[in-house]
């Protein structure tokens, strides 16, 4: 079933006070995009705004470092990429966890030889993502992830720091490739139809807290949104943590309150009622 048809949640949740917010970590897909992976207008003076104010707005996403910064545009931020493999703040990396090219290779070798499932294959690096399946298709489904991409013979021969191994499914994830590489150490389903594998201690969560090291900000003074299962380390690093009303059930299920869903700029919005900003007309 399709939680994401109905919406439930009209309203931002009310705190009954102002907490003191440093720092806002916001998934992307699902989550601040929309259905049309946009950003809504409402954002950038949203954004303005908290920069005035002193609090730091982080992206956190399983894309690429290169697309978030493609998409934003904004170099003074801090961005959590690859699901937390890669942080990065004003183009300087913060902290990385690699995979173990052994452990990427398995996995390469382990999709090769599913030939029931329809896949392709992201190998992702700190200088660029790689594929070997170069139908248009796929890489209709890759391109808007990686803005640096290159296509290659074989990906076990590509030379550079792998952050994730990436494998976009076109039938259900976690029925498919998420089931096949279920008991392989560090792989998370990352959305309706992708699974990723990265070194088993990384996670949005660690990258987070991260984050807060580098900019001196608690988890009493973090916020965080989130709408799918690689979200809910995100989740727990924040005391105030939101997901969103489209999210997977088990991810509402796990965070502290319930926002407006993507489709209805439900980031933006909750943002301004819990700071007590006026919203926009």
């Amino acid at each position: 079933m399709d939680n994401r048809a109905v919406p439930t949640v009209l309203h931002p949740p009310s705190l009954g006070h102002v907490p003191d917010i440093r720092l806002i970590a916001v998934d992307m897909d699902g989550t601040l995009l929309d259905d049309e992976k946009q950003i809504h207008d409402e954002f950038w003076p949203l954004l303005d705004e908290l920069a005035a104010r002193g609090i730091a707005l982080c992206p956190a996403s399983g894309r690429q470092f290169a697309a978030l910064r493609r998409q934003i545009g904004r170099p003074e931020l801090v961005y959590i990429a690859e699901n937390g493999a890669y942080v990065v703040r004003d183009d300087t990396e913060v902290s990385s966890e690699t995979l173990s090219l052994q452990t990427a290779h398995d996995a390469i070798r382990i999709l090769r030889s599913a030939h029931h499932l329809d896949t392709g294959t992201v190998l992702c690096g700190k200088r660029s993502a790689y594929v070997e399946r170069t139908d248009d298709v796929f890489l209709a489904q890759v391109h808007p992830y990686y803005a640096r991409l290159e296509l290659v013979d074989d990906l076990i021969g590509v030379d550079d720091e792998i952050l994730k191994v990436a494998v976009h499914d076109f039938g259900p994830v976690e029925q498919g490739a998420g089931a096949l590489l279920a008991d392989v150490d560090g792989a998370v389903v990352s959305g309706e139809h992708w699974v990723d594998l990265m070194n088993p201690v990384a996670d949005k969560g660690l990258a987070l807290r991260h984050v807060q090291d580098s900019l001196g900000v608690t988890r009493e003074q973090t916020m965080a949104f989130g709408d799918y299962l690689n979200d809910v380390g995100l989740l727990d690093a924040a005391h105030w943590s939101f997901a969103m009303d489209n999210a997977h059930p088990d991810v509402r299920a796990h965070a502290r309150f319930v926002a407006p869903a993507n489709t209805a700029n439900g980031v933006v919005r909750t943002i301004r009622s819990v700071l007590g900003l006026e919203q926009p007309s």
